[in-house]
């Protein structure tokens, strides 16, 4: 394990622009760099990298982080890949410390699967270059559909041997951990090989690591699946994983979109040819964490079905979960009883790209056209398309996205616009609704707050009292928390704005409208108390959602005019970046002031119930005047006029 003094050594040195330049193309900007982001489509460039606070945010996307956070994001690396890789960069040598034995037994299990499959994937490929077997089945099948040497050899393609036994033999020969090959899906219960008799295709990670297989029968047994594939382990989960992603995702970045397929050999095939951004799902129904991996290359994917029947309808899947993800989706159906394999071994691979320009279409244009020429002149059954098309249309989030397919739509279903964005807008709204009463039901929202003045203590609703959200304040105080905590609020008394903002705040952290800024400032809390003064290398390792928050909190697109250097010093206040006394005291008033407001509101609601019980109402009116007195001692320092 490495040690906690190696990765912050690694954090502190890696230069967050030095790192990112080797990947993005960075030009000066004031005080800090700009490019076009690496994850997302852009012509403008919106991705900002910081030198001074050594962190990169875009301002299109919303990523950010520090040097080891955009490798993780850019290379597909774990957070310990990453500190290796710039440990490597920087000649940093890392310190290694022991473990506790349940993280020892972890780590161990962990790294014996990627050596047992390390292993099976070089005992699959020697039987299929060293074996009679191997050479006359597997070799045989693979040459006949095409395939070169050299592909065969990339893509660590095999044979499994017809004998039962063979890995089960040869890995308790040479030592393997046999409980482990079960749990890879190797071997079965039986102490049998679960591939038997098939051609083997490795399934990377985007690291490069075997992580799983497929194997394709060889000959022709009914009762037997055409393919199978290794069940899910603790370093397979086949939702998350996309077959030849690991050698796709250079080029998907540089063609800036990313072909999508469905078999094993299309893949094979478009890459022999030349045709390099392409990947396929591995034999399961595309699903959102695939989604969302392609996202991280490219905002674009151009899907190749079979131009019979069900390959059309397989088109028709999913698409909904890429449209959602803010996705641009093309489908290309490629000519009848064709597959990209067979196709493109047809044309060539220019003829094969040129088709794929020339017929690539829009999903959402095509699956309306495909469903108005099913419908033919029935009303009912447009009726049906009309419900298909708006339930589309609903998962564009992007506003003017949608409202040029609505256009589009509208046209083409003979269908005023009005029409079709009321029937949208009924599906959002009802998908917020819905969102908004699940997030009400999984959180554990106190119902309750205490008002409470030297004569007596009242429990109150506090329904109305969170009605109007106070977000914008919170985030301000956050804000100046997270960039300046460290610095001195009273030099003179030792007193730094994060003791300040706390002692200020904790009594309101009941009253916070958002749980993240409720979190962070129980996580600064817990920093204090343990005596240390929260950095930024305590955000960089915080939960993501903190971390994320800090983030986006402290990079701004925005940068100060440099009077100075025009001979124009500010003659009233401080720099801003050296104003933290007065932006603590602006942050902490204003949050005070707008949370003091609503209690007033709420308060005089209470005195209107509680009229005609005396005791209750004259608390109430008591307290209300100190609320008030309060409010008004608030305004004068931030010069407001209360009406």
């Amino acid at each position: 394990m490495i040690s906690k003094r190696s990765i912050e050594r690694v954090i502190e040195t890696a230069k967050v622009e030095e790192v990112i330049s080797n990947f993005v193309n960075l030009k000066r900007r004031g005080v800090n760099l700009i490019g076009l982001c690496p994850f997302h489509d852009e012509k403008t460039p919106s991705f900002t990298v910081s030198p001074a606070k050594n962190i990169y945010k875009c301002f299109g996307c919303g990523k950010g982080g520090n040097a080891v956070n955009f490798v993780m994001e850019h290379e597909g690396y774990s957070y310990i890949e990453a500190i290796k890789f710039l440990a490597q960069m920087y000649h940093i040598e890392l310190e290694e410390i022991e473990m506790t034995g349940e993280q020892k037994e972890a780590e161990a299990k962990r790294d014996s699967l990627f050596i047992i499959n390390e292993w099976a994937k070089k005992r699959f490929s020697n039987n299929l270059f060293n074996t009679q077997q191997g050479v006359n089945i597997g070799l045989a099948y693979f040459k006949e559909r095409g395939f070169r040497e050299s592909i065969i050899k990339k893509f660590d393609l095999g044979f499994a041997s017809a004998d039962s036994k063979d890995l089960f033999n040869a890995a308790k020969r040479e030592g393997y951990n046999i409980d482990f090959l079960k749990e890879l899906g190797l071997v079965s219960e039986r102490e049998m090989d679960f591939f038997r008799n098939r051609v083997m295709f490795t399934i990377h990670n985007l690291t490069g690591k075997a992580i799983g297989f497929a194997g394709r029968i060889m000959g022709n047994n009914p009762k037997l699946p055409k393919y199978i594939n290794s069940p899910e382990s603790d370093i397979y989960n086949k939702r998350k994983i996309l077959y030849g992603l690991y050698f796709a995702k250079n080029e998907i970045r540089k063609q800036e979109h990313c072909i999508l397929v469905e078999g094993y050999t299309d893949v094979l095939s478009l890459v022999q040819s030349g045709i390099e951004n392409v990947v396929a799902s591995s034999g399961t129904s595309l699903t959102t964490d695939q989604i969302r991996l392609i996202k991280r290359y490219t905002n674009t994917i151009k899907i190749l079905y079979d131009g019979d029947a069900a390959g059309i309808n397989a088109a028709l899947r999913g698409m909904d979960m890429i449209l959602a993800e803010n996705m641009v989706v093309k489908l290309v159906i490629l000519p009848e009883k064709h597959d990209p394999d067979s196709y493109i071994k047809e044309v060539g691979p220019a003829e094969f790209i040129n088709y794929i320009a020339e017929n690539e279409k829009d999903f959402i244009l095509f699956k309306t056209n495909l469903l108005l020429e099913e419908a033919s002149s029935d009303p009912v059954k447009k009726a049906y398309i009309l419900k298909d098309i708006v339930g589309t249309l609903s998962k564009v989030p992007d506003p003017l996205i949608r409202a040029m397919y609505v256009k589009e739509c509208s046209n083409l279903l003979d269908v005023d616009e009005k029409i079709l964005n009321s029937e949208i807008n009924k599906i959002i709204k009802k998908e917020i609704r819905e969102r908004n009463q699940r997030k009400i039901r999984n959180e554990k929202v106190d119902s309750s707050m205490e008002v409470v003045d030297k004569q007596d203590k009242l429990i109150a609703d506090t329904q109305t009292f969170l009605k109007q959200s106070d977000e914008y304040q919170e985030k301000e105080v956050i804000r100046v928390l997270m960039e300046k905590g460290h610095a001195f609020y009273d030099e003179t008394q030792g007193l730094l704005i994060v003791d300040f903002i706390l002692m200020e705040v904790l009594d309101l952290l009941d009253y916070f409208d958002n749980p993240i800024y409720k979190k962070i400032i129980k996580f600064v809390k817990d920093i204090r108390d343990r005596g240390a003064v929260p950095d930024r290398n305590d955000y960089f390792n915080a939960e993501e959602d903190i971390r994320e928050k800090y983030f986006e909190l402290i990079m701004t697109p925005y940068e100060y005019a440099d009077w100075q250097r025009k001979g124009m010093e500010l003659q009233t206040q401080k720099h801003p970046d050296k104003n933290q006394f007065n932006e603590a005291n602006q942050a902490i008033w204003r949050l005070k002031y707008k949370k003091l407001n609503k209690l007033i509101k709420y308060n005089q609601e209470n005195i209107i119930k509680n009229s005609d019980n005396s005791e209750q109402y004259n608390t109430l009116i008591k307290l209300h005047m100190k609320l008030l007195n309060e409010r008004k001692n608030l305004a004068n320092l931030l010069n407001i006029v209360i009406q």
